[in-house]
């Protein structure tokens, strides 16, 4: 186990919330977290991030607050079980007021901290992976059902999710509460011209970029995307000419992915970008922004480009359909379908005034909608709703210390 301790937890009067994911590293649910805590008030809770693999020291950066731990438990492989006298201790020590599990691979850890008399367990439901894309295995809901009696309340990100735990897993209504993910309107903003990338090959203004960024693994199907890009520039001599194609993120397909793009000859129309820290530089040099994903939540990293003003395509999967409104501020495909996207990329190509009035009524919509302030307020109001009725002596002290700030 990795530990950072940057204060005494033993004599902070602050309720401690105890995050248990499966590994803090890149990704849309990870992200989610640095939002929330570095939103959050600082008086109102203290956090601790425990990841059952690995916390990653360059991720961790990004929570700007200095009152936050970090552990890792370098998880091996087998079942979950054999860690548990390890967070049972964990919670034992540190007293925690909330452990807020996140998807299947850290809800079994509700169990020690329920044993552990944790007085909130809250477990959040962000989206589904490659290995159950629609929600619909068994033993993956039978398994959501076992651990329900120990979770004090759940978040589910969309409303898909929200009818899952309800529908599927049998969890009543009143535990569950829909909190989309936010996004930071003031870091993510439009720009009046596509801007230039320090070592992007496609900084010329005459080309159009359509972009994604995510992580490079088999759920967000990049290689879907670029199949669609090789129908469209071969199939376009338009394209050929002005479309480019750019990539940011890393990840297990990356060498996969380079592969593909040799297969499919695009060497030269598609930039490979890695992953990058300054996603608000990634956004300002696209055109368009694509997410071809075969599952998803609530994505961030489509907000994020919506704040930015860019107009969308995105598959219609999972959350993706609550945030793009199709024909108005994007365009929404069917999932693993490169003629669709293909098609959705040219008639955008075609018509930019089209594609700026989307980007136009993205960014509005996530403005009035999705704002990062309203996220945040919603956990809070979570996190004290859920700690006042555990804890009915704890009321008065959320009360007071509230009224103060």
């Amino acid at each position: 186990m990795v530990r950072n301790d940057c204060l005494d937890f033993m004599n902070d009067p602050r309720p401690l919330v105890i995050h248990v994911v499966y590994s803090f590293d890149v990704g849309g649910l990870e992200n989610g977290i640095v939002n929330l805590i570095n939103r959050m008030p600082p008086e109102r809770f203290r956090h601790m991030i425990v990841a059952l693999t690995r916390c990653v020291p360059s991720f961790c950066e990004r929570i700007k607050r200095s009152d936050v731990t970090f552990m890792s438990i370098e998880k091996g492989e087998g079942h979950g079980i054999k860690l548990y006298p390890t967070l049972y201790r964990l919670f034992r020590e540190h007293r925690p007021a909330i452990v807020h599990t996140r998807n299947l691979a850290a809800l079994e850890m509700v169990v020690p901290a329920w044993a552990a008399g944790v007085p909130v367990r809250i477990h959040g439901e962000h989206g589904w992976d490659a290995s159950d894309l629609e929600g619909v295995s068994r033993k993956f809901q039978l398994l959501r059902k076992a651990y329900s009696p120990f979770v004090s309340g759940y978040v589910a990100l969309s409303k898909r999710i929200e009818s899952y735990l309800t529908d599927k897993v049998g969890v009543r209504a009143d535990r569950v509460r829909r909190i989309c993910n936010g996004v930071d309107t003031d870091r993510f903003v439009p720009v009046a011209t596509r801007g230039e990338i320090p070592g992007s090959p496609f900084n010329d203004p005459g080309l159009v970029v359509f972009g994604a960024v995510g992580r490079l693994q088999a759920v967000k199907d990049h290689a879907n995307l670029i199949r669609a890009f090789g129908e469209l520039v071969r199939g376009n001599p338009d394209a050929a000419r002005r479309a480019r194609l750019m990539i940011v993120g890393g990840g297990p397909l990356q060498a996969e992915l380079a592969a593909l793009l040799k297969a499919e000859q695009l060497e030269q129309h598609v930039w490979m970008a890695g992953e990058q820290s300054n996603i608000p530089l990634m956004n300002s040099g696209m055109n368009v922004f694509v997410l071809p994903s075969l599952a998803e939540g609530i994505s961030n990293t489509l907000l994020e480009a919506m704040a930015s003003g860019l107009p969308v395509i995105a598959t219609r999967v999972g959350g993706n359909a609550e945030l793009v409104v199709d024909g108005e501020t994007g365009l929404l495909v069917p999932s693993a379908d490169p003629a669709a996207l293909a098609g959705a990329m040219a008639a955008l190509l075609a018509d930019p005034a089209r594609a700026a009035a989307f980007g136009a009524a993205g960014r509005t919509r996530v403005c009035a909608q999705f704002s990062l302030d309203a996220m945040v307020g919603s956990y809070l109001s979570l996190y004290e709703t859920r700690l006042c009725a555990a804890q009915p002596g704890s009321a008065a002290a959320i009360q007071s210390r509230n009224a103060l700030h």
